[in-house]
């Protein structure tokens, strides 16, 4: 690597077991929750991210001379695209035709987890650009071993995108809504920026959640207690088994494992009417970010979602001081309630030459009608003329 740290080791790990949390992370830094170690091997302990699921571990770790750990990255062999959020079973249709085979296929990203974050964990001294290097001709030696298609890197940081477009790679864009904290005194102070009808309208919202006799409360780390962690499963399951059919990607042993080891990193908002609990919504705090991740209830309640998953969040931003809240994927609804529309990106190595230029044409293409999307509905925005931009 350009640093002077040559890479005289390039390895692949089945298991997170298999490297120190401690090595790992010093890579990782705590900057994102879900690249550390706690977060991906409690995917892994609790059966979530295994073989049996469709997501079977190849991390690779780059070592020195020394046989330090100096970058790594993490890495499944998948033989399916659920739980990616970047959709490619066209792809996989056109492979089929082809009379190839698009599974099994090499991803980099955290599973079940659309958020944008590094994907290349680079010690101190490291350069990142040497490591992707060394790292792509681990990923083509690997797949040239399997017979794997490709290779696809999932919510890379911009610049990554862009670092590793340079190495060939082709870049596919998306749109998410993303919250930003501007300096906000408070959350009235957030509305003094819509709209006359829209605050209007996001003020009834909130009314509307105490006419129904809800209390909310925000628990951080050790203030979750164990049966917060189970009641917050089982909405968890019963809103996944309402819109999906099944219960979910994360079953209750991941819950558990997550509370301890990421400690204040995990925050909980608990929905309560009539001294029962009826909803949560299950937050993760990076340095600068906040991410909304899962929600659930047991019951139905007007404007619930939006003020567990939405307002709950802002309000925790600014009293936080936190800059960005990246609520999850999808959701064009949260236009209206001041998630402005952003790019996010994915990196694909194809390893068939034509079928790499297909997918490059194809992403080419794409990026037109993504930001054209992403132009109209930062129109639907909120905010006051004066406010907007």
């Amino acid at each position: 690597m350009p640093d002077g740290r040559d890479a005289v080791a390039i390895k692949v790990l089945q298991s997170l077991s298999e490297v120190s949390p401690e090595a790992w992370n010093a890579c990782a830094g705590d900057a994102n929750p879900f690249v550390r170690h706690e977060f991906l091997s409690a995917l892994e302990d609790s059966g979530s991210a295994t073989r049996e699921t469709g997501w079977l571990g190849q991390h690779l770790v780059i070592e020195d001379a020394s046989g330090t750990l100096a970058a790594c990255a993490p890495l499944y062999l998948k033989n399916h695209s659920y739980g990616e959020y970047v959709f490619d079973w066209a792809w996989a249709d056109a492979w089929r035709r082809m009379g190839l085979s698009y599974y099994p296929k090499l991803v980099t990203a955290i599973p079940f987890t659309p958020a944008t974050g590094p994907r290349l964990l680079c010690g101190p001294g490291v350069d990142p650009a040497g490591a992707w290097a060394a790292l792509l001709e681990g990923v083509k030696q690997l797949a040239g071993r399997r017979g794997l298609s490709s290779w696809h890197v999932l919510f890379p940081e911009p610049e990554t995108a862009a670092m590793l477009e340079g190495l060939g790679l082709a870049t596919r864009h998306a749109v998410q809504f993303h919250w930003f904290n501007r300096g906000y005194a408070d959350f009235d102070d957030f509305l003094a920026t819509f709209a006359s009808r829209k605050r209007k309208a996001l003020r009834r919202e909130r009314r509307r959640v105490a006419e129904q006799g809800l209390a909310l409360r925000t628990l951080t780390g050790g203030e979750i207690r164990p049966a917060d962690w189970a009641t917050f499963h089982r909405f968890y399951q019963l809103t996944y088994a309402k819109r999906s059919g099944h219960g979910g990607y994360l079953n209750r042993a991941f819950f558990t494992e997550v509370a301890p080891r990421l400690g204040d990193q995990v925050v909980m908002v608990l929905a309560e009417r009539d001294g029962r609990d009826v909803a949560g919504a299950l937050y993760f705090r990076g340095a600068d970010t906040l991410y909304g991740r899962y929600w659930g209830c047991e019951e139905e309640f007007d404007c619930l979602h939006f003020e567990a998953c939405y307002y709950r969040g802002i309000d925790y931003c600014i009293a936080e001081g936190i800059g960005r809240f990246d609520p999850g994927a999808q959701g064009e609804h949260k236009i209206q309630r001041g998630f402005e529309p952003i790019h996010t990106r994915s990196s694909h190595w194809i390893a068939e030459p034509a079928l790499a230029d297909a997918v490059a044409a194809f992403t080419r293409e794409e990026l037109d009608h993504v930001e054209s999307y992403r132009r109209e509905a930062a129109k639907l925005l909120p905010f006051r003329a004066e406010d907007a931009g």
